[in-house]
């Protein structure tokens, strides 16, 4: 998966930007708050349909104006294919209300335009993946999930839309009756939806547990654990939900269940994530998310875009290196803002390189 075109207008300090990037190694550098970190945030609004500093209404739009737009335009090769596809995709949000286009045709649910391109960010919050709590680590098995498997995205909505429809009623103080049926579709969708999140951690874990002893050996990652949000080992989900009706209903909602589940590293020597510095998580975090990358590969036969923000302050020059020559020998395409060249690329003049500065983005000769 290679981007050709990214396309900006109205994102944050931007009027209008374009960039070309090439295979390989995308260096954009510029100062503290020129807007390099907002290249890389149009990219991941278009992946996953908000920023990973927070909402696009957060401040992402430019200050004045309605909305934003981004396009990106990209190279896609699938298993088999003789030849790449040309993809095009398109989205303005306004913070509220978004308008999405995916290869000529209106696309009607934002899910589906994020499915689309595939981006796997590393970013100055990301170590919230292993020291923060559930949801982001809940997001990242899903986003795996949607991507490699076809079918799981209708089954998320399915148990999404049936953990409503339970809330609601529980809330409301519904019958018996009602929340049986709920509590039916809940089970229906959830059982295979948590043995989708377990058969994918497991595959992951081996591939972290590699991947840790090239990249950072003293963290000793030893495990990838799933929490399931309930006793799985004793109970159906269907029981589970039985029993803690009561509770719920007192409560006004669903409190166990696959929305509930959690998942662990186990290390060596260290005793949890709450032992762990913020370098250790950083790093722990970094080799999940390569891992996650390593496996779309296999499974889709092509890699994710790699966005890699502020590398530099992230990781020392060994480990920068580490994982640049981990991703040097794939075939993917990179991207790494910084306020300058990293250690780890002082030397190297294979990488296309792309400036910053009051409010446009040059290619540097």
């Amino acid at each position: 998966m290679f981007i050709r075109r990214l396309s900006l207008h109205q994102v944050r300090r931007f009027d209008s930007v374009e960039l070309a990037p090439q295979p390989g190694i995308n260096l954009i550098t510029g100062d503290n708050g020129a807007g390099k970190t907002s290249v890389l945030e149009a990219l991941h609004v278009m992946a996953y349909g908000r920023s990973f500093r927070g909402r696009v209404r957060d401040g992402l739009v430019r200050q004045g104006q309605e909305a934003l737009d981004v396009f990106v335009e990209w190279d896609e090769q699938r298993s088999g294919a003789d030849s790449a596809t040309r993809r095009k995709a398109g989205l303005r949000h306004s913070g509220h209300d978004w308008k999405g286009r995916l290869d000529g045709e209106d696309v009607a649910q934002l899910g589906n335009l994020c499915a689309a391109l595939a981006v796997v960010t590393f970013e100055p919050g990301s170590h919230a993946l292993v020291s923060g709590g559930g949801e982001p680590r809940r997001r990242f098995l899903d986003w795996g999930l949607f991507h490699v498997e076809p079918d799981f995205l209708s089954l998320w909505r399915r148990y999404s839309r049936a953990l409503k429809q339970r809330n609601a009623l529980l809330k409301q103080g519904g019958h018996p009756n009602a929340l049986d049926a709920w509590d039916r579709e809940l089970a229906e969708a959830g059982e295979p939806l948590t043995s989708r999140r377990q058969h994918y951690l497991d595959r992951l874990q081996h591939r972290t547990i590699s991947l840790a002893q090239d990249l950072a050996p003293h963290l000793g990652i030893q495990s990838l654990t799933l929490s399931p949000g309930w006793r799985k080992q004793e109970l159906s989900l269907s029981d589970a939900l039985l029993l803690a009706r009561d509770r719920d209903g007192l409560a006004g909602y669903t409190s166990v269940g696959p929305h509930r589940a959690d998942w662990s590293v186990g290390f060596a020597t260290i005793p949890g994530r709450d032992a762990l510095s913020r370098g250790q998580a950083k790093l722990t975090a970094l080799t999940c998310l390569l891992a996650q990358a390593e496996d779309y590969a296999e499974q889709r036969g092509e890699w994710p875009v790699i966005a890699l923000d502020d590398l530099a302050s992230e990781l020392d020059r060994t480990h920068q290196a580490r994982v640049l020559d981990r991703l040097r020998a794939a075939p993917a395409q990179i991207f790494i803002t910084a306020t300058e060249t990293p250690a780890a690329l002082q030397d190297r003049t294979d990488i296309t390189r792309f400036h910053v500065e009051h409010g446009h983005v040059q290619l540097v000769p």
